[in-house]
C-alpha cells in the first residue's frame, strides 16, 4: 500500500525534478504516529540547502495537487540524504 503510493508519486515527479538539476533519490510514504509523511529525498552536485528543498517543494506541489495520488492528509517533506545524520 505505502510502496504503491510512493512509486506513483515517483513517476509523477521524477521528470520535473531531474529537469531542474536535481536527482530524485527516494520517495517514502510513511506513517509516524497518526501523521502520514510523503518524504521526497533529493540530491544534486554540491550541498542540498533549505532553499533547494523549498524549490523542489514548489515544483512538485502543483503536480501532487492536480494528480492527487494520495487520498489521506499528509505532510510533504522534501529533504536531502544527509537529513538523518
Amino acid at each position: 500500500y505505502f510502496m504503491d503510493k510512493a512509486s506513483i508519486v515517483r513517476d509523477l515527479i521524477s521528470d520535473v525534478i531531474s529537469s531542474n538539476g536535481y536527482r530524485l533519490e527516494d520517495v517514502l510514504y510513511v506513517k509516524e504516529g497518526n501523521i502520514y509523511f510523503l518524504r521526497v529525498i533529493i540530491d544534486k552536485d554540491g550541498i542540498i540547502t533549505v532553499d533547494d528543498c523549498s524549490i523542489v517543494t514548489k515544483l512538485i506541489n502543483p503536480i501532487l495537487d492536480q494528480e492527487d495520488p494520495i487520498s489521506e492528509s499528509y505532510i510533504l517533506d522534501v529533504c536531502s540524504m544527509g537529513k538523518g545524520d
